[in-house]
């Protein structure tokens, strides 16, 4: 069982169009509506494809009240904690060309209440008996949610010996790195960069980068690095997985999917690596933010490289 915090869900609604006129009247010739929000993402992706998984998410309004319906709808079981805020709505305009663009509403305040009321639904799941195999925390945090949302998530945790794993950005994954006690972080290349202070442009400065993050308290880094692929590094190994270039139907939610497919297999860090791969390329040719059914991941089109040269471009990957 996999349990996913989701503290800045969304209804999302993506429309395809042929081409993004900025400033024109543009016509969608599909709309798609999702569940969506990162914690969220990755349970949808994982009951997809058949790991148990609980998503526990604030609601309010008539968008949460559909949210949750269709969670229902695709079989994820789902842990509503009611909030006074209506559930915000996301707009993805996605081109032919594959080309995407997401207008993420800022979500509405949180009362401290309610903070509280959110966590302790996390831990009901924590405290079961057999415990989770992990909590994911992800995404972004509305407002009157403090940036140690993410620490205070970790030390339930760990209270619970449950593993943390994190996808977030900003202040509020810099807060839960210093803190310590995660079992993994999955942040981009970007994401990684500004944990740091610095760029990060080859695979030796990403490497020396993550391993920084590990010496702070975090067990593993997973970088994703979209059209190449993925890095995994822990204290002393580092891993790289990706396979040939494709033709995207849409990519939001495809690093969620990614972090699922992770999560989906225990044991050798490299299997891990190229499972996760493999559901994030899976997602990519899938409009909106739909998630992959079994079939849809090809497990042999990724390649695995242990200890990739150092030297190597993130581009040239």
């Amino acid at each position: 069982m996999i349990v996913t915090l989701t503290p800045n869900p969304s209804l999302d609604r993506a429309l395809d169009v042929d081409r993004l006129e900025v400033g024109e009247v543009n016509r969608a010739h599909a709309v798609h509506v999702d569940a969506g929000g990162k914690g969220i993402n990755v349970s949808r992706a994982l009951v997809r494809q058949g790991v148990p998984s609980v998503a526990v998410l604030p609601v309010g309004g008539t968008d949460g009240a559909r949210l949750v319906a269709l969670l229902g709808e695709h079989g994820v079981p789902a842990d509503p904690v009611p909030v006074r805020g209506d559930t915000r709505s996301n707009v993805t305009l996605v081109e032919t060309s594959g080309a995407t663009t997401k207008i993420n509403a800022p979500g509405d305040p949180f009362s401290a209440d309610e903070v509280e009321a959110l966590l302790a639904a996390v831990e009901v799941h924590l405290a079961a008996v057999p415990a989770p195999a992990a909590v994911v925390g992800a995404g972004s945090l509305p407002a009157g949610v403090g940036d140690d949302l993410y620490v205070r998530l970790a030390a339930i945790a760990n209270r619970h010996h449950v593993s943390v794993v994190l996808d977030s950005s900003g202040p509020p994954l810099l807060a839960a790195v210093q803190a310590g006690g995660l079992d993994l972080i999955k942040p981009n290349d970007l994401e990684l960069a500004e944990l740091v202070g610095r760029s990060v442009t080859t695979v030796g400065q990403t490497v020396d980068a993550a391993r920084e993050v590990i010496a702070r308290g975090t067990r593993a880094v997973l970088v994703s690095l979209g059209s190449h692929g993925a890095l995994l590094v822990t204290a002393d190994r580092t891993w790289w997985a990706g396979g040939p270039a494709l033709v995207p139907a849409s990519t939001v939610g495809a690093g969620d999917t990614t972090l699922a497919g992770y999560l989906s297999v225990a044991g050798d860090p490299g299997t891990r690596l190229r499972t996760a791969v493999a559901w994030g390329r899976a997602a990519v040719l899938l409009p909106g933010t739909q998630v992959p059914a079994p079939d849809d991941v090809d497990l042999d089109a990724v390649r695995l490289v242990p200890d990739p040269d150092p030297h190597l471009t993130l581009k040239e990957l």
